[in-house]
């Protein structure tokens, strides 16, 4: 299955990326600053937020397109049940 990003949802999915980029950023320069704890945890789990919604609109878009592909009559000959097993276990990578 090969991911195809394009308009609006790229861009949503490249701004959370660059924000969770700028976001470890923060938290390395916080963390050589000799910064709060409580401000450095608060700051790299939000991190942690913009790289899981990245990662959810990758799968929401990877399903809407498997979806897509299986009422057209399946993406390159893959069985439904692999394509299942494989959408399944990346979801839950991110869980």
């Amino acid at each position: 299955m090969e991911l195809e990003l394009e308009g609006a949802d790229l861009k949503a999915v490249l701004n959370r990326l660059r924000r969770a980029q700028g976001q470890i950023a923060g938290v390395i320069r916080m963390i050589e600053e000799g910064r709060d704890c409580e401000d450095v945890v608060t700051q790299l789990a939000a991190a942690s937020r913009a790289l899981d919604r990245a990662g959810f609109a990758i799968i929401a878009t990877g399903l809407q397109q498997c979806v897509s592909d299986a009422r057209s009559g399946g993406a390159e000959g893959e069985d439904p049940q692999a394509m299942r097993a494989r959408l399944e276990k990346l979801f839950l990578s991110l869980a």
